[in-house]
């Protein structure tokens, strides 16, 4: 490029070709070599969320570390149960599949639900994306007040906008989506289909907290939750009585009217020893969260909800080994509604 430039340069040439060599370095493209795979080039957190690490822990389960802007730059994990064939590499053939969002329960993390049940080798899942997403220890599937400041940690904006956005485009995850967790996880399930109408087909809840608005035993049992870890339980959703807009919009059984469109399926025992149980086992939990699953039924049915399954089974308690049992009983409903297996 520079062959015909003289060997002694003028003061006006040599300005000229220290402009250009600094124009031609700004415009350089950068090498794909330059920087860190998911690491941002300027060193500060893109917006939305980036994956940063992808860990294979076994048969057709991969974890990723996500970055989330949402979550004040911080990385969490989201486990995938993929389907066979999945290969989302194949960027000429690549296939968006039918997509199963699986919510854990307050304590348990991303890992709850491969490690405690057997969804790992379930065939009806084997041609369906299963997305289990970190949602913090008593994260409640919100973004939190934060006494009107809102911010870090805004759970929802993550699974729902970064999360799902990041899936869709670049691991295989189709728009065809349904939604299930146990406890927290439940309200999860049903807060989410009811505050993003047409988001997911359907939704299940096992021994979800349904109603916390229900009586003062319901909202006092949620606030100590909300206070695990030595957390400011109005952090969450504020106060219940100063704050009662914000608490009615995280309650199910206050959007049940944006539920009626989808297939539903609701599960709990009413706290007593039940089949599954050790002898004598009982829990006040679940025999609050029994009475919150009745009262959502009655208003789902008073607002005209059509596809509404129930199964409220009686003795049982707060546990692992009937939340397997629902999540196999409600995948036939589930399923249906991604249209896997007509």
């Amino acid at each position: 490029m520079f062959a015909n430039v003289p060997t002694v340069l003028t003061p006006l040439r040599a300005r000229l070709l220290l402009v250009l060599a600094v124009l031609l370095a700004v415009l350089a493209p950068t090498s794909p070599g330059a920087v860190a795979a998911g690491e941002p080039e300027s060193g500060a957190a893109r917006p939305g969320a980036e994956v940063v690490a992808v860990t294979r822990v076994a048969d057709r389960q991969v974890d990723l570390s996500v970055r989330s802007t949402a979550l004040g730059g911080r990385t969490v994990d989201v486990r995938l149960l993929t389907p066979d064939g999945w290969n989302p590499h194949d960027r000429r053939h690549r296939q968006h599949w039918p997509t199963l969002w699986l919510l854990h329960g307050c304590c348990g993390d991303y890992t709850s639900w491969t490690s405690m049940t057997d969804v790992a080798e379930t065939d009806s899942l084997r041609d369906v994306l299963v997305v289990m997403p970190e949602a913090g220890w008593n994260g409640w599937y919100s973004d939190w007040w934060n006494h009107g400041q809102g911010g870090d940690p805004a759970w929802e904006t993550f699974h729902t906008k970064e999360l799902r956005h990041l899936l869709e485009r670049d691991w295989g995850a189709g728009s065809n989506r349904v939604v299930a967790g146990l406890s927290m996880g439940g309200q999860g399930a049903l807060l989410y289909a009811a505050r993003h109408p047409g988001m997911f087909k359907a939704t299940a809840a096992f021994s979800g907290s349904a109603h916390p608005l229900l009586n003062e035993e319901s909202v006092d049992r949620i606030m100590g939750f909300f206070a695990g870890q030595d957390n400011d339980p109005l952090r969450v959703w504020g106060d219940p009585v100063a704050q009662r807009r914000i608490w009615q919009a995280h309650d199910p059984f206050h959007l049940a009217k944006r539920l009626r469109s989808i297939p539903v399926y609701l599960s709990c025992g009413d706290g007593t020893t039940g089949p599954l149980d050790p002898p004598g086992a009982t829990s006040a939990l679940e025999a609050d969260f029994n009475r919150q699953n009745h009262a959502l039924a009655a208003e789902l049915e008073r607002v005209g909800a059509r596809h509404v399954t129930t199964n409220f089974y009686g003795p049982g308690t707060h546990g692992w080994a009937y939340w397997e049992r629902e999540l196999h009983a409600s995948l036939p409903m589930l399923l249906g509604a991604l249209g896997v297996g007509d």
